[in-house]
Protein backbone atom coordinates (compact mmCIF):
# COMPACT_ATOMS: atom_id res chain seq x y z
CA UNK A 1 0.00 0.00 0.00
CA UNK A 2 2.97 1.95 0.76
CA UNK A 3 4.08 1.62 -2.71
CA UNK A 4 1.27 3.35 -4.64
CA UNK A 5 -0.61 5.28 -1.52
CA UNK A 6 -2.38 7.69 -4.16
CA UNK A 7 -4.22 4.47 -5.04
CA UNK A 8 -5.82 4.29 -2.47
CA UNK A 9 -6.23 7.70 -1.20
CA UNK A 10 -8.20 8.88 -4.57
CA UNK A 11 -10.92 5.92 -3.98
CA UNK A 12 -10.50 7.15 -0.10
CA UNK A 13 -11.14 10.83 -1.85
CA UNK A 14 -14.38 9.67 -3.68
CA UNK A 15 -16.31 8.64 -0.86
CA UNK A 16 -15.23 11.57 1.64
CA UNK A 17 -16.15 14.12 -0.67
CA UNK A 18 -19.39 12.09 -2.71
CA UNK A 19 -21.85 14.07 0.35
CA UNK A 20 -19.91 16.92 1.47
CA UNK A 21 -21.89 20.33 1.93
CA UNK A 22 -21.70 22.06 -1.44
CA UNK A 23 -20.60 25.44 0.63
CA UNK A 24 -17.35 22.97 1.28
CA UNK A 25 -16.81 21.43 -2.37
CA UNK A 26 -16.99 25.02 -3.62
CA UNK A 27 -13.75 26.24 -1.69
CA UNK A 28 -10.54 24.69 -3.09
CA UNK A 29 -8.83 25.18 0.10
CA UNK A 30 -11.25 22.72 2.30
CA UNK A 31 -11.12 20.20 -0.65
CA UNK A 32 -7.07 20.08 -0.64
CA UNK A 33 -7.13 20.35 3.29
CA UNK A 34 -9.79 16.99 3.41
CA UNK A 35 -7.54 15.68 0.72
CA UNK A 36 -4.53 15.94 2.67
CA UNK A 37 -6.06 14.18 5.52
CA UNK A 38 -7.06 11.35 3.80
CA UNK A 39 -3.31 10.70 3.36
CA UNK A 40 -2.51 11.57 6.29
CA UNK A 41 -4.24 9.07 7.89
CA UNK A 42 -3.43 6.20 5.53
CA UNK A 43 0.25 7.16 5.92
CA UNK A 44 0.07 7.51 9.52
CA UNK A 45 -1.54 3.93 10.12
CA UNK A 46 0.18 1.76 7.39
CA UNK A 47 4.05 3.45 8.45
CA UNK A 48 3.25 2.81 11.90
CA UNK A 49 2.37 -1.24 11.35
CA UNK A 50 5.94 -1.80 9.11
CA UNK A 51 7.40 -0.27 12.35
CA UNK A 52 5.38 -2.40 14.66
CA UNK A 53 2.74 -4.67 13.05
CA UNK A 54 -0.37 -5.28 14.70
CA UNK A 55 0.74 -2.87 17.71
CA UNK A 56 -2.04 -0.31 18.78
CA UNK A 57 -1.79 2.86 16.44
CA UNK A 58 -1.74 6.07 17.71
CA UNK A 59 -4.08 8.41 16.96
CA UNK A 60 -3.20 10.91 14.20
CA UNK A 61 -3.80 14.46 15.45
CA UNK A 62 -1.27 16.51 13.26
CA UNK A 63 -2.09 19.55 11.77
CA UNK A 64 -3.64 18.18 8.29
CA UNK A 65 -6.07 16.18 9.99
CA UNK A 66 -7.07 18.96 13.64
CA UNK A 67 -7.38 22.16 11.10
CA UNK A 68 -9.66 20.33 8.73
CA UNK A 69 -11.85 19.69 11.93
CA UNK A 70 -11.26 23.67 13.10
CA UNK A 71 -12.42 24.18 9.31
CA UNK A 72 -15.73 22.64 9.64
CA UNK A 73 -16.31 23.90 12.91
CA UNK A 74 -15.95 27.59 11.69
CA UNK A 75 -18.55 26.56 9.02
CA UNK A 76 -20.89 24.95 11.41
CA UNK A 77 -20.89 21.61 9.41
CA UNK A 78 -18.59 19.77 12.26
CA UNK A 79 -20.82 16.34 12.00
CA UNK A 80 -19.90 16.02 8.03
CA UNK A 81 -15.99 15.66 8.93
CA UNK A 82 -16.75 12.81 11.88
CA UNK A 83 -19.25 11.11 9.19
CA UNK A 84 -16.42 11.52 6.67
CA UNK A 85 -14.19 9.38 8.95
CA UNK A 86 -16.41 6.46 8.95
CA UNK A 87 -16.98 6.39 5.05
CA UNK A 88 -13.19 6.84 4.39
CA UNK A 89 -12.79 3.92 6.46
CA UNK A 90 -15.14 1.60 4.97
CA UNK A 91 -13.70 2.71 1.49
CA UNK A 92 -9.89 1.68 2.77
CA UNK A 93 -11.10 -1.36 4.23
CA UNK A 94 -12.51 -2.61 0.85
CA UNK A 95 -9.19 -1.55 -0.94
CA UNK A 96 -7.00 -3.68 2.06
CA UNK A 97 -9.12 -6.64 1.74
CA UNK A 98 -8.73 -6.64 -2.30
CA UNK A 99 -5.09 -6.46 -1.62
CA UNK A 100 -5.13 -8.64 1.07
CA UNK A 101 -6.91 -11.20 -1.33
CA UNK A 102 -4.28 -10.83 -4.38
CA UNK A 103 -0.84 -11.59 -1.92
CA UNK A 104 -1.82 -14.46 -0.32
CA UNK A 105 -4.90 -17.56 -1.06
CA UNK A 106 -3.75 -19.42 2.34
CA UNK A 107 -7.28 -19.06 4.18
CA UNK A 108 -5.46 -19.05 7.32
CA UNK A 109 -3.18 -16.26 6.74
CA UNK A 110 -5.40 -14.22 5.35
CA UNK A 111 -8.00 -14.95 8.28
CA UNK A 112 -5.32 -13.83 10.74
CA UNK A 113 -3.99 -11.08 8.59
CA UNK A 114 -7.67 -9.25 8.24
CA UNK A 115 -8.37 -10.07 11.93
CA UNK A 116 -5.65 -8.27 13.12
CA UNK A 117 -5.84 -5.23 10.40
CA UNK A 118 -9.84 -4.87 10.96
CA UNK A 119 -9.10 -4.50 14.48
CA UNK A 120 -5.96 -2.11 14.06
CA UNK A 121 -7.78 0.08 11.54
CA UNK A 122 -11.24 0.46 13.39
CA UNK A 123 -9.15 1.23 17.07
CA UNK A 124 -7.16 3.75 15.51
CA UNK A 125 -9.76 5.57 13.77
CA UNK A 126 -12.36 5.24 17.10
CA UNK A 127 -9.10 7.13 18.57
CA UNK A 128 -8.65 9.79 15.96
CA UNK A 129 -12.56 10.52 16.06
CA UNK A 130 -12.10 10.64 20.06
CA UNK A 131 -9.53 12.94 19.45
CA UNK A 132 -11.08 15.15 16.48
CA UNK A 133 -14.65 15.51 18.93
CA UNK A 134 -12.23 17.11 21.86
CA UNK A 135 -10.62 19.55 19.50
CA UNK A 136 -13.81 20.26 17.96
CA UNK A 137 -15.65 21.32 21.32
CA UNK A 138 -12.66 23.13 22.42
CA UNK A 139 -12.62 25.43 18.62
CA UNK A 140 -16.73 26.10 19.16
CA UNK A 141 -15.68 27.00 22.53
CA UNK A 142 -13.04 29.55 20.98
CA UNK A 143 -15.62 30.57 18.80
CA UNK A 144 -18.82 31.45 21.11
CA UNK A 145 -15.82 33.88 22.77
CA UNK A 146 -15.43 35.79 19.62
CA UNK A 147 -16.36 37.59 16.79
CA UNK A 148 -15.47 35.25 13.93
CA UNK A 149 -18.47 33.26 14.22
CA UNK A 150 -20.26 36.26 13.73
CA UNK A 151 -18.54 37.36 11.17
CA UNK A 152 -18.08 34.02 8.93
CA UNK A 153 -22.22 33.77 9.65
CA UNK A 154 -22.82 37.19 7.87
CA UNK A 155 -20.68 36.53 5.19
CA UNK A 156 -21.82 33.48 4.16
CA UNK A 157 -25.65 34.39 4.27
CA UNK A 158 -24.26 37.34 1.43
CA UNK A 159 -22.37 34.37 -0.32
CA UNK A 160 -25.51 31.91 -0.27
CA UNK A 161 -27.39 35.14 -1.72
CA UNK A 162 -29.71 35.12 1.68
CA UNK A 163 -32.17 38.13 1.65
CA UNK A 164 -30.23 40.09 4.05
CA UNK A 165 -30.68 44.26 3.91
CA UNK A 166 -27.04 45.87 2.60
CA UNK A 167 -27.04 48.05 5.44
CA UNK A 168 -27.74 45.43 8.46
CA UNK A 169 -24.83 43.06 6.96
CA UNK A 170 -22.48 46.47 6.59
CA UNK A 171 -23.22 47.10 10.62
CA UNK A 172 -22.37 43.54 11.76
CA UNK A 173 -19.57 42.85 9.46
CA UNK A 174 -18.36 46.95 10.15
CA UNK A 175 -17.38 46.89 6.32
CA UNK A 176 -19.64 49.23 4.35
CA UNK A 177 -20.66 47.38 1.40
CA UNK A 178 -21.91 50.98 -0.31
CA UNK A 179 -19.03 50.27 -2.69
CA UNK A 180 -16.71 48.80 -4.87
CA UNK A 181 -13.99 46.27 -3.49
CA UNK A 182 -12.57 43.21 -5.33
CA UNK A 183 -12.07 39.90 -3.50
CA UNK A 184 -9.54 37.83 -3.36
CA UNK A 185 -8.29 34.50 -1.97
CA UNK A 186 -5.28 34.44 -0.08
CA UNK A 187 -4.01 30.91 0.66
CA UNK A 188 -1.20 28.15 0.95
CA UNK A 189 -0.97 24.59 -0.46
CA UNK A 190 0.73 24.05 3.09
CA UNK A 191 -1.36 22.25 5.94
CA UNK A 192 -0.29 24.26 8.70
CA UNK A 193 0.96 27.66 7.13
CA UNK A 194 1.77 31.19 9.04
CA UNK A 195 -1.13 32.69 9.43
CA UNK A 196 0.92 35.93 10.47
CA UNK A 197 2.29 35.71 6.53
CA UNK A 198 -1.55 35.02 4.81
CA UNK A 199 -2.37 38.50 6.91
CA UNK A 200 1.05 39.97 5.34
CA UNK A 201 -0.51 39.29 2.30
CA UNK A 202 -4.04 40.92 2.93
CA UNK A 203 -2.63 43.81 4.39
CA UNK A 204 -0.09 44.35 0.99
CA UNK A 205 -3.21 43.90 -1.28
CA UNK A 206 -4.73 46.86 0.60
CA UNK A 207 -1.77 48.99 0.10
CA UNK A 208 -1.62 47.79 -3.61
CA UNK A 209 -5.28 49.18 -4.14
CA UNK A 210 -4.49 52.39 -2.12
CA UNK A 211 -6.58 51.32 0.73
CA UNK A 212 -6.24 51.43 4.63
CA UNK A 213 -7.03 47.72 5.65
CA UNK A 214 -8.89 44.86 3.87
CA UNK A 215 -11.56 43.08 5.02
CA UNK A 216 -10.86 39.37 5.69
CA UNK A 217 -12.27 36.18 7.88
CA UNK A 218 -10.33 32.77 7.79
CA UNK A 219 -11.90 30.70 6.05
CA UNK A 220 -9.72 27.86 6.84
CA UNK A 221 -6.65 27.13 8.33
CA UNK A 222 -4.81 27.63 4.83
CA UNK A 223 -6.89 30.34 3.38
CA UNK A 224 -8.27 34.01 4.08
CA UNK A 225 -11.31 35.74 2.49
CA UNK A 226 -10.42 39.26 1.59
CA UNK A 227 -11.99 42.20 0.37
CA UNK A 228 -10.39 45.58 -0.69
CA UNK A 229 -12.30 48.82 -1.36
CA UNK A 230 -11.61 50.76 -4.32
CA UNK A 231 -12.87 51.17 -7.69
CA UNK A 232 -9.31 50.70 -9.17
CA UNK A 233 -8.45 47.28 -7.50
CA UNK A 234 -5.27 46.29 -6.10
CA UNK A 235 -2.02 46.83 -8.92
CA UNK A 236 -0.48 43.53 -9.62
CA UNK A 237 2.87 44.52 -10.22
CA UNK A 238 2.78 45.67 -6.74
CA UNK A 239 1.03 42.68 -5.18
CA UNK A 240 3.82 40.46 -7.00
CA UNK A 241 6.60 42.40 -6.14
CA UNK A 242 5.44 42.44 -1.97
CA UNK A 243 4.61 38.36 -2.45
CA UNK A 244 8.50 38.00 -2.91
CA UNK A 245 8.95 38.52 0.54
CA UNK A 246 5.74 36.06 1.28
CA UNK A 247 6.81 32.65 1.26
CA UNK A 248 4.64 29.97 0.17
CA UNK A 249 1.56 32.07 -0.35
CA UNK A 250 -0.81 32.44 -3.45
CA UNK A 251 -3.34 34.60 -4.49
CA UNK A 252 -6.63 34.36 -6.36
CA UNK A 253 -8.19 37.82 -7.40
CA UNK A 254 -11.65 38.02 -8.03
CA UNK A 255 -13.16 40.85 -10.27
CA UNK A 256 -13.92 44.86 -8.83
CA UNK A 257 -18.26 45.44 -8.55
CA UNK A 258 -20.15 47.22 -6.29
CA UNK A 259 -22.47 46.58 -4.03
CA UNK A 260 -23.72 43.73 -1.81
CA UNK A 261 -24.23 41.82 -5.31
CA UNK A 262 -20.76 43.02 -6.32
CA UNK A 263 -19.15 41.66 -2.66
CA UNK A 264 -20.59 38.06 -3.89
CA UNK A 265 -19.83 38.04 -7.47
CA UNK A 266 -16.33 39.08 -6.74
CA UNK A 267 -15.46 36.65 -4.17
CA UNK A 268 -17.20 33.86 -6.80
CA UNK A 269 -14.82 34.98 -9.36
CA UNK A 270 -11.59 34.67 -6.50
CA UNK A 271 -12.75 31.15 -5.62
CA UNK A 272 -13.25 30.26 -9.78
CA UNK A 273 -9.47 31.40 -10.30
CA UNK A 274 -8.20 29.39 -6.75
CA UNK A 275 -9.13 26.41 -7.94
CA UNK A 276 -7.67 27.20 -11.51
CA UNK A 277 -4.33 28.24 -9.49
CA UNK A 278 -4.85 24.52 -7.33
CA UNK A 279 -4.16 23.08 -10.77
CA UNK A 280 -1.17 24.85 -11.69
CA UNK A 281 2.56 24.51 -10.45
CA UNK A 282 3.58 26.56 -7.31
CA UNK A 283 5.66 29.03 -8.70
CA UNK A 284 2.09 30.92 -10.42
CA UNK A 285 1.38 32.67 -7.17
CA UNK A 286 -1.04 35.40 -8.32
CA UNK A 287 -3.67 35.61 -10.85
CA UNK A 288 -6.60 37.20 -11.80
CA UNK A 289 -9.97 36.38 -13.26
CA UNK A 290 -9.45 38.38 -16.07
CA UNK A 291 -6.77 36.48 -16.90
CA UNK A 292 -8.64 32.72 -16.27
CA UNK A 293 -11.82 33.62 -17.91
CA UNK A 294 -11.98 31.86 -20.72
CA UNK A 295 -10.61 29.19 -19.30
CA UNK A 296 -12.88 29.33 -16.15
CA UNK A 297 -16.05 29.09 -19.34
CA UNK A 298 -14.30 26.69 -21.54
CA UNK A 299 -13.40 23.93 -18.69
CA UNK A 300 -16.68 23.41 -16.98
CA UNK A 301 -16.34 20.19 -19.14
CA UNK A 302 -12.72 19.48 -18.37
CA UNK A 303 -12.48 15.92 -20.85
CA UNK A 304 -14.16 17.93 -23.55
CA UNK A 305 -12.09 20.94 -22.81
CA UNK A 306 -8.80 18.75 -22.95
CA UNK A 307 -10.00 16.91 -26.20
CA UNK A 308 -10.49 20.30 -27.43
CA UNK A 309 -6.94 21.18 -26.84
CA UNK A 310 -5.15 18.27 -28.10
CA UNK A 311 -6.94 18.13 -31.23
CA UNK A 312 -6.39 22.03 -31.71
CA UNK A 313 -2.71 21.60 -30.82
CA UNK A 314 -1.36 18.10 -31.97
CA UNK A 315 2.10 17.38 -30.66
CA UNK A 316 2.45 21.06 -29.65
CA UNK A 317 0.26 20.08 -26.51
CA UNK A 318 2.90 17.78 -25.31
CA UNK A 319 6.09 20.38 -26.71
CA UNK A 320 8.32 22.19 -24.09
CA UNK A 321 6.42 25.12 -22.45
CA UNK A 322 8.92 27.43 -23.95
CA UNK A 323 7.03 26.55 -27.57
CA UNK A 324 3.58 26.61 -26.15
CA UNK A 325 4.12 30.02 -23.70
CA UNK A 326 5.69 31.54 -27.26
CA UNK A 327 2.71 31.28 -29.05
CA UNK A 328 0.06 32.03 -26.24
CA UNK A 329 1.78 35.57 -26.07
CA UNK A 330 2.30 35.80 -29.54
CA UNK A 331 -1.65 35.96 -30.49
CA UNK A 332 -2.12 37.80 -26.79
CA UNK A 333 0.24 40.32 -28.37
CA UNK A 334 -1.89 40.82 -31.43
CA UNK A 335 0.90 38.55 -33.67
CA UNK A 336 4.07 41.01 -33.08
CA UNK A 337 6.92 39.20 -32.61
CA UNK A 338 8.75 42.07 -31.33
CA UNK A 339 6.53 42.50 -28.72
CA UNK A 340 6.50 39.37 -28.15
CA UNK A 341 10.03 39.10 -27.56
CA UNK A 342 9.88 42.14 -25.01
CA UNK A 343 7.16 40.36 -23.10
CA UNK A 344 9.22 37.06 -23.00
CA UNK A 345 12.71 38.81 -22.78
CA UNK A 346 14.19 36.82 -25.64
CA UNK A 347 15.42 37.83 -28.96
CA UNK A 348 13.25 37.99 -32.30
CA UNK A 349 14.77 35.93 -34.05
CA UNK A 350 14.22 32.94 -30.94
CA UNK A 351 10.86 34.08 -31.22
CA UNK A 352 9.98 33.99 -34.84
CA UNK A 353 12.33 29.91 -34.84
CA UNK A 354 9.85 28.76 -32.03
CA UNK A 355 6.69 30.04 -33.79
CA UNK A 356 8.02 27.53 -37.55
CA UNK A 357 8.98 25.10 -34.84
CA UNK A 358 5.26 25.24 -32.95
CA UNK A 359 4.01 25.82 -36.60
CA UNK A 360 5.30 22.08 -37.70
CA UNK A 361 4.06 20.27 -34.25
CA UNK A 362 0.22 21.45 -34.58
CA UNK A 363 -2.19 19.74 -37.28
CA UNK A 364 -2.80 22.89 -39.44
CA UNK A 365 -1.45 26.47 -39.60
CA UNK A 366 -2.10 29.33 -37.01
CA UNK A 367 -3.25 31.46 -39.63
CA UNK A 368 -7.61 31.46 -39.77
CA UNK A 369 -7.24 29.36 -36.30
CA UNK A 370 -5.86 32.09 -33.68
CA UNK A 371 -8.96 31.74 -31.38
CA UNK A 372 -9.33 28.16 -30.96
CA UNK A 373 -5.46 28.05 -30.93
CA UNK A 374 -5.38 30.61 -28.08
CA UNK A 375 -8.21 29.17 -25.81
CA UNK A 376 -6.74 25.75 -26.18
CA UNK A 377 -2.80 27.35 -24.74
CA UNK A 378 -4.84 28.29 -22.08
CA UNK A 379 -6.52 25.30 -21.32
CA UNK A 380 -3.19 23.41 -21.56
CA UNK A 381 -1.72 26.46 -19.12
CA UNK A 382 -4.19 25.99 -16.63
CA UNK A 383 -5.13 22.21 -16.31
CA UNK A 384 -1.84 20.49 -18.04
CA UNK A 385 -1.92 17.83 -20.11
CA UNK A 386 -3.18 14.50 -19.24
Amino acid sequence: MLATPEDVAVEVDAVTLADTDPAVLADPSIVEAIRRANRANLLHWAEANVRDPGAPVAPNLGPEVVNVARDMVRRGIDAVTLDAYRTGQNAAWRLWMALAFRLSTDPDELSELLDITARSIFSFVDATIAGITAQVLRERERLTRGTHAERLEVVTLILEGAPIAQARASTRLQYALDRDHTAAVVFSDSADPDQGVLGRAAEALAQAAGARAPFSVTASASSLWVWIPGAAGPDLERVRAAMEDLPGTRIALGTTDHGLAGFRRSHLDALTTQRLLHRTPDHVRLASYAEVQVVALATQDEERAREFAERTLGDLADAPSDLRETVRTYVREGFSASRTAEQLFTHRNTILNRLGRAEDLMPAPLTGRTVQVGVALEVVRWLGTR
